[in-house]
C-alpha cells in the first residue's frame, strides 16, 4: 500500500516537473503594434501613452508604429516625440503609405524605419490655422526640431531640413527651390532615411529578426476613439460653441427643453473627451462647476462680483482642460463670438425676454397700456373755439373758458385776439388753426 502510495506521488512529481520546465525556459519575444493614423492631434498622443505604457509592462521586444498620417499639430508631434525617446524599447516605424508633416517628425524619433513599396514621407512645413505657411518664427523653430529628429539617429539633416525649408535646393529629388522634400520610399532608403523597403508585416518582422516573436495588436478603444474626435482642434470651439448657444437660447425659453439640453451635452462632452484624453483633471471639472455655482449664486446676491468671479472660473477650467493656451484661448473666444451674436439676433428678432435673469434685470416699463402717461392728453378740447392772448409765430398762448394754454398754430401766423380752432392734441402739444370770418361767432 505504502508502495503504490509512494509510485503515484513520484508520477505526479514528475508530471508536475514537466508542467513547470516551459516556464523556466526563454519566453519567445513579443512585439506590440501599434498604429499611428489619421491626424496627430492630443487624442493620439494618449493612446500612444497607454499603449507604450502596456508594452513597457509586458516587457515587449519591441514596438511597431504602423504610420498613415497626413500630419497634424506641432504641439501634438512633439510631445509624441518626446514620449518615445523617453522609452527605451526598440522603435520600428513601418511608414505604410504616407509619413507626412509631423508624421514624419515622429517617424525620425524612431529607431529604424521601414517604408512600404508605395510609402512616403516629407512635406513638413508648419502650416496655420486658414491653410497658410505660418510665420518665420514658427517655421524656423520647427526647421531646428526637424533637424535634430534626424541628427537624433544619425541621419544626414539637410534632407529632414529640406522637408520643412523649401529654400533647400534637391532638384534630383524634385525639390527644387521653393518645392519641400518629399520621399518614396526607394528615395529613403538611398539617402539613408529607411532601413528597408517591406510589402508586409511579416516581411518586416522577417527583415527585424523578430519573425518568431508575438505579435500584440494595440487597438484605441470606443473611448479613445470619441476622446480623439472629441479633442480634435476644429471640434472644440464647435462643442463650445454650441454649449454656449444653446444656454444663451434657454435662457429665453421657458422650462428647460432641447437647446438647454444640447448645451449640457455639448460641455458634457468637451470636459469627457479632454478627462479620457489625460489632458485635463478633475481639477478642472471642479472648477467649472464652482464657476457655475458662482454665476447661480448672482441670482440671489447683489453687487455682480459673484457673476464675474463665476465667468472667469468657467473660462479658465475650459482653457486649462485643453493644454494648449493659445488654442483653447482662440476656441474660447470663437465660443464667446457666437454666444454675443446670438444673443443680439433672438433679442432683435424674436423679442424674447430673459427668463432666468428677471431678478437681476429691469423689465417693467411705464407704457401707456399700463396706465402711465407722461402729461395728461386733452384729446376732450378737440373742435373747440378759443382766443388768441398772444401771437401764433406758430407758437402762443391761447384762452378757453378762463383758461391759459400753450397752443401752436397750423403753420400759418395768426395775431393776437383772433378765434382759433383746436384741430388736434397729441400729448401736450395743441394744434390750431385760425377760424374764417364766415365761421366766426
Amino acid at each position: 500500500m505504502k508502495l503504490s502510495r509512494i509510485i503515484i506521488y513520484f508520477c505526479l512529481l514528475v508530471l508536475s516537473f514537466f508542467l513547470v520546465v516551459p516556464t523556466f525556459t526563454a519566453d519567445s519575444p513579443s512585439v506590440y503594434k501599434i498604429p499611428i493614423h489619421k491626424e496627430v492631434e492630443k487624442g493620439l498622443y494618449a493612446f500612444l501613452e497607454r499603449s507604450i505604457h502596456d508594452a513597457e509592462e509586458a516587457g515587449a521586444n519591441a514596438i511597431i508604429f504602423e504610420i498613415n498620417t497626413p500630419g497634424g499639430f506641432v504641439d501634438s508631434a512633439q510631445k509624441i516625440a518626446d514620449l518615445l525617446d523617453s522609452t527605451s524599447i526598440r522603435k520600428i516605424a513601418y511608414i505604410n503609405s504616407e509619413a507626412l508633416s509631423a508624421g514624419a517628425f515622429i517617424a525620425l524619433h524612431m529607431d529604424e524605419i521601414y517604408m512600404s513599396p508605395s510609402g512616403t514621407i516629407g512635406a513638413a512645413a508648419v502650416i496655420d490655422s486658414i491653410g497658410n505657411t505660418a510665420d518665420e518664427k514658427a517655421n524656423s523653430a520647427w526647421k531646428a526640431k526637424m533637424i535634430n529628429a534626424a541628427k537624433l539617429t544619425e541621419k544626414d539633416p539637410k534632407f529632414a531640413q529640406a522637408m520643412a525649408d523649401d529654400q533647400v535646393d534637391l532638384p534630383q529629388y524634385r525639390a527644387p527651390v521653393g518645392k519641400l522634400l518629399t520621399l518614396t520610399a526607394g528615395e529613403a532608403l538611398e539617402v539613408g532615411y529607411s532601413n528597408g523597403t517591406v510589402k508586409s508585416l511579416e516581411e518586416l518582422l522577417d527583415k527585424t529578426n523578430l519573425s518568431n516573436a508575438k505579435v500584440i495588436e494595440s487597438e484605441e478603444t470606443f473611448m479613445e476613439s470619441v476622446a480623439r474626435f472629441i479633442t480634435h482642434p476644429i471640434i472644440v470651439p464647435i462643442l463650445l460653441s454650441i454649449a454656449s448657444l444653446g444656454l444663451i437660447v434657454e435662457l429665453y425659453s421657458p422650462g428647460f427643453g432641447v437647446a438647454g439640453t444640447m448645451g449640457l451635452i455639448s460641455i458634457g462632452l468637451f470636459f469627457f473627451g479632454h478627462l479620457v484624453a489625460g489632458l485635463a483633471g478633475y481639477e478642472t471639472l471642479i472648477i467649472f462647476i464652482i464657476g457655475v455655482l458662482l454665476i447661480i449664486a448672482e441670482f440671489f446676491l447683489p453687487g455682480g462680483i459673484s457673476g464675474i468671479l463665476g465667468a472667469a472660473a468657467i473660462i479658465f477650467s475650459i482653457i486649462l482642460a485643453g493644454g494648449n493656451i493659445v488654442q483653447m484661448s482662440i476656441a474660447v473666444l470663437i465660443a464667446l463670438t457666437v454666444a454675443i451674436v446670438g444673443m443680439v439676433i433672438i433679442m432683435k428678432f424674436f423679442g424674447k425676454r430673459l427668463k432666468a435673469f428677471n431678478k437681476i434685470i429691469l423689465s417693467d416699463a411705464t407704457t401707456t397700456e399700463q396706465g402711465y402717461v407722461s402729461n395728461e392728453n386733452r384729446i376732450d378740447l378737440i373742435g373747440k373755439v378759443a382766443v388768441t392772448m398772444t401771437a401764433l409765430r406758430p407758437s402762443g398762448t391761447i384762452r378757453i373758458d378762463n383758461e391759459r394754454i400753450d397752443a401752436v398754430s397750423d403753420g400759418s401766423f395768426v395775431a393776437k385776439d383772433k378765434q382759433v380752432m383746436i384741430i388736434k392734441v397729441e400729448g401736450s402739444r395743441i394744434v390750431v388753426r385760425e377760424v374764417a370770418e364766415e365761421e366766426a361767432t
